[in-house]
């Protein structure tokens, strides 16, 4: 998801979504413990996409919700 489309979602949904890719993120390690054939870009993208979300929740606050 592009930054700028996350700017336009609540807060709870930031949330909402931010829990979904800590999920995709246990589950790429898990496949990797597991000796699976994990793709190692995907580790990095989740990791990315959970700071930027994080950073426009941050923003959000500090503004005092979406636009």
């Amino acid at each position: 998801m592009k930054t700028n489309e996350m700017r336009g979602r609540s807060a709870q949904d930031m949330n909402e979504h931010i829990l979904e890719l800590r999920r995709e993120q246990f589950s790429l390690r898990m496949q990797k413990a597991q000796g699976g054939e994990a793709k190692t870009h995907d580790f990095k993208r989740v990791r990315r996409e959970i700071a930027r979300a994080r950073t426009v929740l941050a923003e959000q606050s500090k503004q005092g919700g979406p636009k």
